[in-house]
């Protein structure tokens, strides 16, 4: 059988399709490039528009009629000077060509003689670690390549590495902690010292992810966060680490930022918090900031061991009860708090045995904040005393129930004088200031992802609640109003937020005066209800 020829349209049509094609794309070209004037005219009135909406959502609500009267006497003024609209168009125009212009910067192929040099010493270093010798086909050798172990990379403006992809081999014991802190360690010399590095393990594709990261912001002063009852902001962490987002003002600014969100009540895993750091770390201004947004929903007492007046703003004021210096006032203060954990339990239990719901005076939270401890411990063992810290037993282990949270503040050096209650019941756990990876573990439970450094800024710090990971903390900033080395703005967001005063303060609770000087008169009891709230109660001092 003979083969019959194939149509004259199918045998040479693949070579037609591709002379259309290519007389399309050429025109295409060309009316791009008669349009490109119009294009870019065009691309910068989109990016001024959008210039002007961000305008808009930032000014403030009381400007904005400001700002549209403003606005429309220079149209009103254009549209009277002469060849105002043609000149103004004119403006328009060129604006909008100059900001549609391609701003797209060419890129280098690879990086430059400095850089590569970086890369190469980085890769020298690593391997020891990354090679062994009986590995046929090695990753890392010395005078080998980096290009395969970096896949990815890329340097700041001072040409420091700013994230890196390390490729490594499949045999490295990536699982062992002690294995990935000598990388972790390593890498962070070589990159450059003095920033915090974020590493992120891939054992699945056996890949290092290193990320710098950006200080976290320490200019957000104290405000009243949006938060639920039993929610207390510790701190703000980074945005890859926490989904939530709050609303915060700093200055003039409104912005989002991703909290530290300690979660109390009957219905928390970690009801108590301990704060450890290094003096002028800022644990008082953590527990400033603790005590500011607990007022909010309940009552406060203060046992301050550091004898500075870190708390003499609060004296006096609706829902705290009481504000202790002193040995004497701290032991009466901590042993009615025992008391009342007891009777909150009581009556608890009672109302749950009749069916009732529980009585109002046990919902109001009652906060017990220490600062220091460890200077009672000091104290009463010096006057033979019973230690402050045997009286936190009760509320530390019935606390969640009763309603009843207690944060206590020490310095680091000061951890061994904690009490086996304190250090086994606050799982929630902070500490603030500079400090090494190992110490960081011992308190926390579990090493941070980051590299600490040794200069911080006051309030910063790690924080870990319960078994979760640990974050990166920067406490709102939350100093004594009365401190003269306190900026305006600072104190006045402190005092905003003091509840009034019930009290003056001469009649508040004193520090107690010291040894051998007159000891203070009990002070008479107020006029008691019919049936008295002991939740309410304000302790008394017995020396």
């Amino acid at each position: 059988m003979t083969r019959r020829p194939l149509p004259r349209i199918l045998s040479n049509g693949g070579a037609q399709f591709a002379r259309s094609r290519e007389l399309a794309r050429t025109a295409a070209d060309s009316a791009t490039d008669v349009l490109h004037p119009l294009i870019t005219i065009t691309r910068g009135l989109r990016r001024l528009a959008a210039a002007g909406r961000r305008r808009w959502a930032q000014t403030p609500k009381e400007r904005r009629g400001a700002l549209l009267f403003l606005a429309a006497s220079v149209i009103l003024v254009v549209a009277l000077v002469p060849y105002g609209p043609l000149l103004a168009a004119i403006t328009l125009t060129a604006s909008a060509a100059w900001q549609g212009r391609d701003r797209a910067a060419t890129a280098p192929d690879g990086p430059d003689e400095s850089q590569s040099q970086r890369l190469t010493s980085l890769y020298e270093a690593l391997v020891p670690y990354f090679s062994t010798a009986e590995d046929p086909d090695p990753l890392y050798a010395h005078g080998g390549a980096w290009d395969k172990a970096f896949p990815t990379y890329a340097f700041d403006g001072g040409a420091r590495i700013s994230h890196l992809v390390v490729r490594y081999p499949p045999y490295f014991a990536d699982g062992e902690a002690d294995a990935r802190a000598r990388i972790e360690h390593l890498l962070a010399a070589k990159s450059g010292r003095g920033r915090e590095y974020h590493f992120t393990w891939d054992e699945e594709d056996n890949q290092l992810t290193v990320r710098v990261l950006m200080p976290l912001a320490a200019d957000i002063a104290a405000q009243r966060f949006v938060t639920a009852p039993g929610e207390i902001v510790l701190g703000f962490t980074d945005r890859t680490r926490v989904r939530r987002t709050l609303p915060v003002v700093c200055g003039e600014q409104r912005r989002d930022v991703h909290p530290v969100l300690w979660r109390t009540g009957p219905r928390s895993t970690e009801p108590h918090l301990l704060a450890l750091g290094r003096p002028g770390s800022g644990t008082s201004t953590l527990l400033r900031s603790v005590a500011l947004q607990a007022l909010r929903h309940g009552d406060v007492v203060i046992a301050d061991g550091g004898g500075t007046g870190e708390y003499a703003c609060l004296t006096g004021r609706d829902g705290v009860l009481a504000v202790e210096c002193g040995l004497a006032g701290v032991l009466a203060s901590l042993e009615w708090a025992a008391h009342e954990t007891e009777r909150r339990l009581i009556a608890i239990n009672r109302a749950h045995q009749a069916g009732h719901p529980p009585p109002d005076d046990t919902r109001r939270p009652l906060w017990i904040l220490l600062d220091r401890p460890s200077a009672f411990t000091h104290l009463a063992a010096a006057d033979d005393r019973k230690d402050p810290q045997s009286l936190l037993q009760v509320p530390l282990r019935h606390g969640r129930l009763a309603n009843v949270t207690v944060v206590v503040a020490d310095q680091l050096d000061s951890m061994e004088t904690l009490s086996e209650p304190v250090l086994h019941h606050t799982r929630a756990r902070v500490v603030l200031g500079p400090a090494t990876a190992g110490l960081l573990e011992s308190v926390l439970g579990a090493p941070p992802h980051t590299t600490p450094v040794d200069e911080v800024p006051p309030g910063r710090g790690y924080a870990r609640l319960g078994t979760g990971p640990v974050h990166r903390l920067q406490v709102p900033a939350t100093p004594h109003p009365y401190d003269d080395a306190t900026t305006d703005a600072h104190r006045q967001a402190v005092l905003d937020l003091l509840p009034p005063r019930t009290a003056p303060a001469d009649e508040a609770t004193v520090p107690e005066p010291a040894e051998g000087g007159p000891e203070p008169a009990d002070q008479e009891p107020e006029p008691a209800e019919p049936e008295p709230v002991p939740a309410l109660t304000k302790p008394t001092q017995t020396p």
